[in-house]
């Protein structure tokens, strides 16, 4: 309750969770919970004051508008609407020319924040063993073979008198026999082809011993494909769309920049959301990216896995934005700013501030692991998606084998 003896203060307060979540009672009467709700209320013990919370209409931080003012809570404190401003703020150039900024509260981190790639299964993941090249030149090697030794088999059977007959049709099929490490009782008749079948023999046994370990070790670990690690791969890609938040540093940033892909980011945007915190729904179910700080995102993800038992939300290994410095925001020349700073270094170096802030992110750790870990303990069963390409083969071998017998079934006998 405010008294005569001490002046009521009006501050400036916007919602950043973890640091600040704004409640409004039935009264409409604004409050705030977090860290900066306890640093507040130091503030107006030691100094003697009390409050009165107001919210921006707009419920932005702030940011210039085209005649020279400012939006946002930076204008309330540019129009002296409010002694100052909870925040905390990204310290910048730019809002420094409209307001004065405490000691830094913090040294905070920005990246993109999206839905968790999941374990995927690749129908086309029985020919992924071997490159490309590799199988253009294995079949190139059953080729090459084919076609050397069918003539010199049937060199060798004619020069030594042999009753057998050797013919193309043979070669391929013991060719392929050999190299699918399946019998065959067709041998080559002499030392020549014996040696070259010896040689193919050998170089079968090390492709296919390649090929079955590979793909069994693929089968066993299914792979996992992060898209977007980075702002490259941000602008890269038109599957995913991103949103800047409204009025933030990080909005300031992306629109002033000039260079190539911080400015394609901003130019790409699908809109703007209030704060991670508010989108951290819509972000887990894949609706869009954000840029965020690592806090918010952290805290982010400690609420879906306490909720959900599951992780959802996955945060890029490439920083957008580093050791952005935040702190409150006064009105210029404030003489409340002094004894607010020297109260801040007192919090900070009790190690107060880190243990208000640690108090609200917890069970992180399992959703901070890449998303290679999520796979399940031991050997899972393959599933049908994981053998489906297999299956199609087969099964256009079987039409393409109908439909050949159809056609020599069709074509009239003399």
């Amino acid at each position: 309750m405010a008294t005569h003896s001490r002046p009521v203060l009006k501050v400036a307060v916007e919602q950043w969770v973890p640091w600040t979540k704004v409640l409004t009672d039935a009264d409409r009467t604004v409050r705030i919970d977090g860290p900066m709700a306890n640093l507040l209320d130091i503030l107006s013990n030691v100094l003697k004051f009390n409050y009165e919370l107001v919210r921006p209409s707009d419920r932005v931080w702030g940011g210039p508008l085209p005649n020279g003012s400012w939006n946002g809570m930076l204008g309330q404190l540019q129009r002296q609407e409010v002694e100052f401003a909870v925040g905390p703020f990204g310290v910048t150039d730019l809002r420094e020319t409209v307001c004065d900024f405490s000691t830094p509260l913090y040294s905070e981190n920005n990246a993109i924040l999206m839905v968790r790639p999941t374990l995927q299964n690749d129908m086309a993941g029985f020919v992924k063993p071997f490159t490309g090249q590799v199988w253009l030149l294995t079949l190139l090697s059953l080729a090459v073979v084919v076609a050397v030794m069918t003539p010199l088999a049937t060199t060798e059977v004619r020069l030594f008198k042999l009753s057998m007959r050797w013919s193309l049709s043979r070669t391929t099929i013991w060719g392929l026999k050999v190299f699918t490490q399946e019998g065959s009782v067709d041998v080559p008749p002499f030392t020549a082809t014996r040696l070259l079948a010896a040689v193919w023999l050998l170089a079968s046994l090390v492709f296919m011993s390649s090929y079955s370990g590979i793909l069994t070790a693929m089968l066993t670990v299914p792979r996992v494909t992060i898209p977007i690690d980075s702002l490259a791969d941000l602008v890269a890609q038109k599957d995913l769309p991103w949103r800047l938040e409204k009025g933030s540093m990080m909005f300031q940033y992306f629109k002033e920049a000039q260079d190539g892909v911080r400015r394609k980011v901003f130019m790409g945007i699908s809109g703007t959301f209030p704060d991670c915190w508010a989108a951290r729904e819509d972000i887990a179910t894949g609706k869009y990216a954000a840029i965020c700080d690592k806090t918010t995102m952290k805290k982010a993800m400690s609420w879906d896995f306490s909720t959900s038992g599951k992780c959802h939300l996955y945060i890029s290994r490439e920083l957008v934005y580093t050791n952005a410095i935040i702190a409150m925001a006064f009105q210029s020349n404030s003489t409340y700013l002094a004894p607010v700073n020297q109260i801040i270094l007192a919090v900070k170096e009790s190690g107060i501030l880190d243990q208000w802030l640690s108090a609200q992110i917890t069970n992180t750790s399992q959703c901070l692991r890449p998303p290679t870990a999520d796979r399940s303990k031991g050997i899972a069963a393959l599933s049908i998606e994981a053998m489906a390409g297999s299956f199609l083969v087969l099964a256009g071998g079987l039409a393409t084998g109908t439909a050949v017998f159809l056609l020599e079934a069709s074509i009239p006998r003399r």
